[in-house]
């Protein structure tokens, strides 16, 4: 017990000196991008007098040097103050939490879709490898590694929307439909389907290409001879035993992409017009609204940060050999 409190103390530590490298990393490299907030208010407006935009920029704070500024911002996160936002004037953690739902939704539909797809078509083509299925298995899994995701989107909405008609192309929900609660849910859903499944066949290439190695290799152990030896059936040797062993590493595989799925979310959210952080953050780049696009960098990274130091304890739940030392 008291070595896992030790470490939950030296990961929390390094998980803080992580996230506040990233918060100045960010800092620094969207203010070395040419042009600010007060330039495209300006051009919004259509104009701008040199003395108002001198003091929307003093009222902005980014009349101060770069390190006076960063200062400033690192000091405000830690008292969870993400700023305001340049473009829609309200803080920016209003902004983030009113989004965050629509890409936790996208993010945990696709990775369970990627996730149990993945042990399926990995189980499958090491059960047989060399087979037509193993074939088969991994030049599709190739194939989705390879197709970018934007490319991916857009066909499947020609297809699924456009020729079939099928699944709509944009949106998280039907505007000016008056639904039930499972009305809405179900609406919300059917819209989820396209985008979801998106992003989650290049992940899914990637967990079936590691679940079939994994397979493979645990069958050539020790342990998997002496359960065959004993009479005990291959369905039961493959999903009691060898399942159990090589599903290991896909949990640490889930937590790494965490943060691939939350970039890989930037683009389906665009595509699909999904009303999530991605899209929003998009949007920010354009705008050059630095605060929000800060705040949604600073709040993607604790969030990445948080998902591996749990996925670290799961770890060593599931696999008892695994000791937690700090």
């Amino acid at each position: 017990m008291n070595s896992l409190v030790r470490y939950l103390g030296w990961r929390t530590t390094q998980s803080i000196g992580v996230v506040i490298a990233i918060a100045c990393i960010n800092f620094l490299i969207l203010h070395i991008a040419p042009g600010d907030a007060v330039d495209i208010m300006a051009g919004e407006a259509g104009a701008g007098d040199p003395e108002y935009m001198e003091a929307l920029r003093k009222s902005f704070g980014l009349d101060q040097p770069v390190h006076i500024q960063l200062f400033h911002y690192l000091w405000n996160l830690f008292q969870f103050n993400l700023g305001y936002s340049f473009h829609y004037g309200i803080p920016v953690s209003e902004l983030i939490f009113d989004k965050l739902p629509a890409t936790l939704l996208l993010m945990v539909a696709s990775l369970l879709i990627a996730l149990l797809g993945g042990i399926v078509l990995g189980v499958t083509a090491s059960r047989r490898p060399g087979s037509i299925y193993d074939t088969t298995i991994s030049l599709v899994s190739l194939l989705g590694y390879a197709t970018p995701l934007f490319w991916l989107g857009l066909m499947l909405i020609v297809v699924f929307s456009l020729k079939l008609g099928l699944l709509p192309s944009n949106g998280m929900y039907t505007i000016g439909k008056n639904y039930s609660v499972w009305g809405a849910a179900l609406d919300v859903l059917h819209h989820l389907i396209l985008p979801a499944v998106t992003l989650a066949l290049f992940f899914m290439a990637t967990y079936t290409r590691i679940m079939r190695a994994q397979m493979l290799q645990v069958f050539g152990q020790e342990f998997v001879r002496t359960a065959r030896s004993k009479g005990i059936s291959e369905r039961r040797v493959v999903y009691r035993h060898v399942l159990r062993n090589a599903v290991l590493p896909l949990v640490s595989l889930f937590g790494v992409q965490v943060g691939g799925v939350l970039g890989g979310a930037v683009v389906v959210e665009v595509v699909f017009g999904w009303p999530g952080l991605g899209r929003l953050a998009f949007d920010s780049i354009f705008q050059r609204d630095f605060n929000l696009l800060m705040g949604i960098l600073f709040f993607s990274s604790v969030l990445v940060v948080i998902v591996n130091l749990l996925v670290d304890f799961l770890y060593a739940l599931l696999d008892p050999r695994i000791e937690v030392v700090a």
